[in-house]
């Protein structure tokens, strides 16, 4: 089995076209059809569901999409462990991380490690915490900036925790309170973040514990909508410190106590049961030192 084979089934299972896959790999439409139908003869089970307009993966297709992409990884990870060992990072380095993390500047942070290795392309998907670490266990990511708690098995590096805070109206009644019970909380309207989000993760997780039922009433998928929504009064949120005071002029932030008073808690993931690629151990690096 060459890797060249596994590389054209995922552009075509990704691309579910074989046109559209051949144009992305930069190969003719015969020769990328004739490595698939060659794989295919060779696990004796066919793998796309063709029709005239695009192409499904069979049950042995999906079987074989997660291996492949773990062994397309793993080759790269050994040239570029190769490479280290030459001195010089190369290769690709697929990054994720939640939106507005606050605690790491993610932007300042893959610019520069551009400038130290710029034989590296970095490649970055923002998303909900719970979503970017499917895509680690996948191997679609290297590593990933995600928060919250409660993750499924990946290797979780801690790099920063901050309190949670509840931000409001300016005339609300939290507005000018030196700080608010979890407890109080119970009969608000709420503007959230989509399930996934860590911020979403460990308000659910605080308000089970303490049996609090709450209504959200809106929910977002990034900072900036949530404090529009705030500010024009929609419903209160809670949000980590960093991201509480981000809108001094539009919304109140307010500290939240209690016993348990749930921390917002930011990690690198990176895959479990292997080693990071030389390019995410480098980036780690730099993260860790940086805070």
């Amino acid at each position: 089995m060459e890797l060249r084979h596994l590389e054209y089934f995922v552009a075509v299972a990704e691309e579910q076209h074989f046109t559209r896959a051949a144009e992305r790999m930069r190969v003719a439409q015969s020769g990328l059809s004739a490595s698939i139908r060659s794989l295919e003869r060779e696990l004796g089970a066919p793998l796309f569901v063709r029709s005239t307009r695009r192409v499904e993966l069979t049950e042995a297709g999906r079987a074989l999409l997660a291996e492949a992409r773990r062994t397309l990884a793993s080759a790269d990870a050994a040239r570029q462990a190769v490479a280290a060992v030459k001195g010089l990072l190369r290769g690709t380095l697929a990054v994720g991380a939640e939106q507005c993390l606050g605690v790491v500047d993610v932007a300042r942070l893959l610019a520069d490690f551009r400038d130290r290795h710029p034989n590296v392309e970095i490649l970055l998907r923002q998303g909900a915490s719970g979503d970017l670490c499917t895509e680690l266990q996948a191997g679609r990511l290297d590593m990933a900036f995600v928060a919250g708690d409660g993750k499924p098995p990946l290797d979780l590096i801690p790099l920063a925790a901050e309190p949670m805070m509840v931000v409001c109206h300016p005339a609300h009644r939290f507005a000018d309170s030196a700080a608010v019970d979890w407890d109080e909380l119970e009969k608000e309207i709420f503007v959230d973040f989509h399930r996934g989000f860590g911020a979403r993760e460990v308000t659910e997780e605080e308000c089970a514990e303490r049996r609090l039922s709450r209504r959200v009433a809106v929910e977002v998928n990034d900072v900036h909508s949530l404090l529009d929504f705030v500010g024009a009064g929609l419903g209160v949120a809670v949000v980590p410190r960093p991201i509480a005071y981000k809108r001094p002029n539009q919304v109140r932030a307010v500290p939240l106590t209690g016993p348990s008073a749930y921390t917002w808690r930011v990690w690198v993931a990176l895959p479990a049961g292997r080693p990071a690629s030389p390019p995410a151990a480098a980036l780690l690096r730099q993260a860790q030192l940086t805070e």
